[in-house]
């Protein structure tokens, strides 16, 4: 599985350029009945019922784009203006190399003398320098309207990991792992690996609409509260899964947060409960989706999101499997 969170977080993929969608296809094709790929970009592959069992329709949602730069102006002496394409913060991204998908690399640096202190680093003092001398040569590597991503391989450190883009390829991965995993299940199962969330949810929501579950899992990181002075809430790394209480999209029915609680019991499977003040998940447009659907979320704690560094661990990776597979593989009622 490691090769794999490899493969899927050093992959290029800003919204509405996920190219990782192809590396995700060739992981897991051979594991499906059916592929496709909708107009939005969602990758969706479904996993029919064993034998005449005629179950739920369940949709399995991770987002697979990471969120990037756009770029906006080339200047007379090649630097390349730019603004974000989903949460960017400024302070992390001074500094950072960025690759475009054709290959270009570039590194992101601010006007020094229009900043002096912190509340001067604005993403509209930065530029990218991608090595040109001119906007003619420049312009004979990116355009405007080109996008680029952070440019980190992964690093692993024992159980942690720390790659970019881990929200959400490690949520990919998780239902990925999942779907080579399920033996049998009396249900409809389409496992999305959705487009477009981290500018609003967008490949989420046509891709409910189009496959109107009964029931939904959502899976995607969440912010931890045990680094120094970190978020108030009861989110370790190493801990296990964390089924969402609520966020800013969503407040989870109580019959499915009780129903993934009382499966991690019955099971030994490590969790946490997850209360979120800020943000939201894909979950939140899959739950408003037609006439509404009952919606969870399996989150993996991940530590300094948004960052070019973000760290999981694969013990509450391999704790969302599970829970996950168990879910999947019994019938049930909400």
């Amino acid at each position: 599985m490691k090769e794999m969170i490899r493969r899927f977080t050093e992959a290029y993929g800003p919204s509405g350029n996920e190219l990782v969608r192809d590396i995700i296809t060739e992981e897991i094709k051979d594991y499906a009945d059916e592929i496709r790929v909708d107009a939005l970009g969602n990758l969706i592959a479904i996993k029919r019922p064993t034998g005449n069992d005629s179950g739920k329709t369940i949709m399995v949602d991770a987002h697979m784009d990471e969120i990037g730069l756009v770029i906006t102006h080339i200047d007379e002496k090649g630097f390349l203006r730019f603004t974000n394409v989903g949460g960017i913060s400024p302070s992390v991204t001074m500094g950072q190399r960025v690759i475009f998908a054709n290959g270009t690399i570039g590194v992101i640096g601010i006007e020094v003398k229009d900043v002096e202190g912190p509340k001067d680093i604005k993403l509209e003092k930065m530029f990218i320098d991608i090595g040109a001398s001119s906007r003619e040569e420049a312009r004979e590597l990116v355009e405007v309207g080109d996008i680029c991503t952070y440019h980190r391989p992964l690093e692993m450190a024992k159980d942690r990991l720390i790659a970019k883009a881990m929200d959400d390829r490690i949520g990919c991965v998780a239902i990925a792992q999942t779907l080579k995993e399920l033996k049998e299940t009396p249900h409809t199962i389409a496992f999305v690996f959705a487009a477009q969330e981290e500018v609003g949810l967008r490949g989420a929501t046509t891709a409910a609409y189009q496959i109107n579950p009964d029931f939904a899992i959502a899976v995607d990181i969440t912010v931890t509260s045990d680094t120094p002075k970190g978020h108030t809430m009861e989110i370790d790394l190493g801990k296990g899964t964390a089924i969402k209480i609520k966020d800013r999209s969503m407040i989870t029915q109580p019959k499915v947060k009780d129903m993934l609680i009382k499966t991690a019991k019955e099971n030994n499977i490590p969790y946490q409960l997850e209360v979120l003040e800020f943000g939201g998940t894909d979950a939140g447009a899959i739950n408003l989706s037609r006439g509404g659907v009952p919606a969870g979320v399996l989150s993996i704690p991940c530590r300094y999101a948004h960052t070019p560094n973000e760290m999981v661990d694969l013990r509450d990776v391999q704790a969302t499997i599970d829970l996950l597979k168990i879910v999947l593989s019994q019938p049930f009622e909400l």
